[in-house]
């Protein structure tokens, strides 16, 4: 399908290498392979909670070695999009350090005081206070911005809210919508693309979900693989009225064949 035969990776990460914070098995071997044969890839998640030296440390716990510099965030990718659109701005910020971090990196002042935009990302830790003076900041005409839909987080003890559930308050408080950057917005995968330096027709997107990792992958334009070892089934998968490019049990199905994912088994 790539015209040079050789293919780019996008991979997210819960569900497909990890899965409640245990190695999914293989996901060590499959990334080896990327490596050994010198095939690009970045990590994708939609969880703006940690830096990439995070996630890196994370990583490592369950087994597996990825470079600060091969994984994405859509705190990342937010910080990218606000740049371009107002460089140098200024933002009240109800999220964690992987948010902040790429926030001032991107050249961002944080306030409370007249910012030009509000963006919500992920804590375990909402506050009603800064819910509050988000949901007046927006009154007061600053632009609503999250990181990314989800409504739910998982934890051990179950499921937890998450960025979607809480803008959803904020816009019914407000009546202002706020502009997901993350999966499914296919801008997530574009500024992906971009910080590797690649091109969509020679691109996969892996993933364990059709509603965010397949959606965006396919209109981003790229190739698409789900895996059962996640959120998706193969039941839920049809009721969905797009289809991704391959189905495959596990990451694992891949080791052995990165340099040709959609060939013969």
């Amino acid at each position: 399908m790539t015209t040079e035969g050789r293919w780019t990776y996008l991979t997210d990460m819960d569900g497909v290498l990890v899965h409640e914070e245990h190695l999914v098995p293989g996901a060590d071997e499959f990334l080896a392979e990327l490596r050994e044969n010198g095939i690009p890839f970045l990590v994708l998640t939609n969880n703006s909670i940690y830096t990439p030296r995070d996630l890196r440390a994370r990583l490592m716990r369950t087994g597996l070695d990825v470079p600060e510099e091969s994984i994405w965030t859509s705190a990342l990718a937010t910080a990218k999009f606000l740049s371009s659109q107002r460089p140098n701005g200024s933002a009240f910020v109800i999220g964690e350090a992987g948010l902040t971090t790429a926030l001032h990196e991107a050249g961002y002042v944080l306030t409370e005081r007249d910012p030009d935009y509000v963006v919500l990302g992920e804590t375990r830790t909402y506050s009603f206070s800064a819910i509050t003076r988000a949901i007046r900041l927006i009154e007061g005409g600053a632009k609503f911005i999250a990181t990314n839909p989800d409504a739910t987080g998982p934890s051990l003890e179950g499921s937890l809210p998450a960025t979607g559930s809480i803008a959803a308050l904020i816009e019914r408080a407000t009546g202002r919508q706020p502009y997901y950057v993350g999966k499914p917005n296919p801008l997530m995968m574009r500024s992906a693309l971009r910080a590797i330096g690649t091109h969509s027709e020679s691109t996969l997107m892996i993933g364990d979900r059709m509603d965010t990792d397949v959606h965006s992958g396919i209109e981003a334009g790229l190739q698409t693989i789900l895996v059962l070892t996640g959120i998706s089934t193969r039941e839920s998968a049809d009721r969905y009225p797009y289809r991704p490019t391959r189905v495959i049990d596990s990451i694992a199905d891949l080791i052995g064949h990165t340099s040709d994912p959609f060939g013969p088994r």
